[in-house]
Parts: structure tokens; sequence; C-alpha cells
């Protein structure tokens, strides 16, 4: 049995007391923004389409959908998963290189309904998901993103059959089986960024984490290490795996990056440093004669789109973003990446005044550049997602994010920061139902 897979079986064992409180902290904050942007992406065309297919299945009801209903696990999961990533909001772990929680919450609250868990059990299972799903993604490192796979959809994959194997109380020969399954499931590409794809990523994380996780609790088998074992998924899906395993009891989630943008996450260093320049611009963009960005070379590839033609592209496009911030918009609203903000000729014209370059000395949470104005001067920005922000703050910045996203709804999920260990998954799955 490989490190890497003997290592995740024993985070997966872990007692919840054992689990560190600052990471469970990070846990809670994670759940409470995973429920804003389920909530908030309700009404996304891609979120009406899986509920209809959800209905139109029909089978046991067992967890809750956001917008409404109850399906089965599995389906459930893939609902929600979807839904909750639909606006792009959601957090991201850039040494997982995705988005954690809407692979994995769920897959938890799918099976911590099913088998009626505290609320704090199910934080507990997508903590131990979560880190078993970092860990998955640093082996598989950059070679397998810049391949061209999302690793939201596959690392994240393992997480949520830990999480949901946990909450259905697997053995650990059967967690190694669902692992295994797991292996032969997972699956996504970037191909799909910029189309309803993308968000169909978490989703089919998240359902094959339960699936998977259930069909190994029901008995079925799978090789000794789909992981790292011989034509396994790792030495399938990277040609320059990692080496570096952290410890099961080295928790990594603690560095999870939430969202006050809804748009990649690629681009937050971008806009946070053009936000800090734009009160010395006294002409808007009409001022600006230039704009070179420096960004990690991994990002041209996911959000350097040219020339959005829809409001989803616009999301994945520096230019675009660059004139937005610097010309006033609110990249905070999801409203406003609408169709006609593509099409919008100012913006259009200001993108060809952008240039933007690939520096391999930058990490993936840094940008720098500089703005050449109309009269000579030069502005230069930089700015690092790295740095460390205190949990009170970070509270504060989402429950301010969960006011202008959901309105008066916002009410409804405040219990999760402040009783979470008085909730069950079944009072979670109410909030998921707008039933709170």
């Amino acid at each position: 049995m490989s490190q890497l897979t003997n290592t995740i079986l024993d985070i997966a064992e872990q007692a919840a007391p054992a689990l560190p409180p600052e990471a469970l902290d990070s846990a809670r904050l994670s759940l409470f923004d995973w429920l804003i942007c389920g909530l908030a992406g309700i009404e996304e065309p891609l979120a009406e389409k899986l509920r209809h297919m959800a209905a139109h299945e029909g089978g046991r009801t067992a967890s809750s959908v956001f917008g409404g209903g109850m399906a089965p696990a599995r389906t459930a999961a893939l609902v929600n998963g979807a839904t909750s990533h639909a606006l792009d909001y959601d957090d991201t772990h850039f040494a997982h290189v995705g988005h954690l929680s809407v692979a994995i919450y769920p897959a938890a609250l799918a099976a911590g309904e099913e088998t009626d868990a505290s609320a704090t059990d199910l934080a507990a299972a997508f903590l131990v998901g979560a880190e078993a799903a970092i860990r998955v993604g640093m082996v598989l490192g950059p070679a397998h993103y810049n391949r061209g796979f999302h690793q939201t959809a596959t690392a994240g994959a393992f997480g949520a059959a830990v999480a949901a194997g946990r909450l259905y109380g697997l053995a650990r020969d059967q967690m190694r089986a669902a692992l295994g399954l797991c292996a032969t499931r997972a699956s996504g590409l970037k191909s799909q960024f910029g189309t309803m794809g993308k968000p169909f990523n978490a989703g089919i994380a998240a359902a094959n984490g339960v699936e998977c996780a259930a069909l190994a609790g029901l008995g079925m088998t799978s090789c000794e290490d789909g992981v790292m074992g011989a034509q396994g998924f790792v030495s399938t899906h990277s040609d320059a795996p990692g080496t570096e395993i952290a410890a099961p009891d080295q928790f990594l989630f603690g560095d999870v990056k939430y969202k006050f943008h809804a748009c990649c996450h690629g681009t937050h260093a971008m806009i946070e440093a053009l936000s800090e320049v734009r009160p010395r611009l006294e002409s808007g963009l009409d001022g600006i004669a230039s704009m070179t960005l420096s960004t990690n070379p991994r990002w041209l590839k996911v959000c350097d789109i040219p020339d959005p033609h829809t409001g989803l592209e616009v999301k994945f496009s520096y230019r675009w973003l660059a004139g937005m911030v610097l010309g006033g918009q609110d990249t905070g609203a999801f409203e406003t990446y609408s169709d006609e903000l593509a099409g919008n000729p100012h913006f259009t014209e200001f993108a060809r005044r952008v240039d933007v370059t690939g520096d391999p000395g930058l990490s993936d949470m840094q940008a720098e550049g500089v703005i050449v104005l109309t009269d000579g001067r030069r502005l230069e920005f930089s700015h690092d997602l790295a740095q460390k922000v205190a949990s009170a703050s970070l509270e504060t910045r989402l429950r301010a994010k969960a006011h202008a996203v959901l309105g008066l709804g916002a009410e409804m999920i405040g219990p999760v920061l402040n009783r979470l260990p008085q909730m069950s998954a079944s009072d979670l799955g109410r909030i998921v139902r707008g039933q709170a």
C-alpha cells in the first residue's frame, strides 16, 4: 500500500476530538460560505435543469436539494455540488488546485442526512475529506491541472468519497475500496470552463464520492491501491507527480481562501491589487494608456479569455475584469456578469490596451503589474492572496457576502456560525431546502 493511500486512510480514521480546532473552525466558515453559494445559485439555469432531472428520475427521497425537495443521496449530491459552484463564488485551496467545499460538502450532507448525523460530525467528515483531497491534488501536481484536468472534480471526488465513507461508517478496508472505486470514476476537464460544464464538474465529484462510498459499504471490491498503484489514478493522470505527502496530523485545510469576487479565483490577486490603485485614477479608463499584468503561467490557460462572448466567459477574462475594476463595476455582485457586459464596447476597447504575461517567478496567488496613464505616470500594483487573514475578519466578510448575495435570506444561515454544535445534518438540510 502506498504512503499516500495509507495517509488518507489514517486521516479518515481520526476521531473528532483529535481534529485541530483551527481546522474545524475553517470547516465551519466554509460550510457557511458553501450555503451562501448554493442558495444564491438556485435560480441559475444549470440548477433548474439538474433539479428537473432529479425529479424525473425519482427514487428514494433521502437528502435535501438546493431549491427545495429531496432526492436519492447520490442525485442530491450531484445537484447541490453543481448548484453551489454555478456562480463560481466558492472557496479555493491553491495547494489542492481547486474548490473543496462544492465537491465535498454536498457528499457529506447527503450521507449525513441518510445516517442522521450531527452537524458537527458532518463538518468533521468534510474536514478529513478535504485533507484527503488536498493530498491527492498535491501529488497529482500542476502537471495534472496544466494537462487539462479540473482538480475540483478529480482530486475532489476522492475527498467526497472519504467524507461520505466516514459518515457511512466504513471500515478501513471498505474505505480503501471506496478510494479504489473512485479512482476509476473520478473525472472532469478544464475545457468546460466558461460553460455549465464547469459547475457540473463539482456535482460529478460529489456524486462520485457518495456512489463509491455506498458501493464500498455494500461490499463492492476494487484494486488494492487505485490511487497510487500500477496503472492507478496518479500514474495515468499526471506526468510529473509530486512526492511530498503531509503527515496525517499536519492539517492543511486552514490555508483555504474565500471568494469575495464572483469570478475565477485566479483573477482575485489582480482584482485586489487594482482595487487599491483605482482611487488614484482621476479619469477612469479613459486616462489609462496601457496596462501590463504579470501572473503565474498556469492561469493563462484558465482565466485569460481575451474576447469573452458571455457573462460566464467574462469570469475568466483578465482583460475584462481589469476594466470592470478600474471602471467601478461591482465584481462581487453575480448579476454584474451578464451577456450584455461581454459585448460592452467600452470594455472591448480597453481590453486592447491590456497585456497579460506569465511569470514563473510568481506563485499562483500573486499578481503584479504596471498601469501607464495618458500623462505618462506609472502606477505599479501587486497583491498576494497568501497573506493570512484572521478568522474573525473572515467571518465578518463572509457575513457581509451573505447579506449582499442573499439579502434577508442571510439570516437563515446565521445559526451555522452561531450554534453549529447544537444542529443536525437534518437542520442543515432544511436550510438547503429553504425551510429553516
